[in-house]
């Protein structure tokens, strides 16, 4: 799988859980909590998302290595 394909993949999940965000809005180094407004529970459905869409499992310990999207993406990328 691609890192494009993640991407796409990934930017579903996160506007199945804030559809207030635009795609164009999401920046890759953009953190997620801080520029997106997005809160814990935000967070949660969107692992939730992740793991439903491609099995991979996001320990809540390892929320702060995917504080952006681009790092979602690279951390996605090398359990999938």
């Amino acid at each position: 799988m691609t890192s494009e394909e993640i991407r796409a993949i990934l930017l579903k999940c996160l506007t199945d859980v804030a559809p207030e965000i635009a795609d164009e809005e999401i920046e890759d180094d953009a953190d997620l909590r801080d520029e997106l407004d997005l809160d814990s529970m935000d967070i949660l459905r969107w692992v939730q998302g992740i793991h439903k869409a491609l099995g991979v499992e996001i320990p809540e310990e390892d929320y702060g290595r995917i504080a952006s999207f681009e790092d979602a993406v690279s951390y996605v990328a090398a359990r999938v």
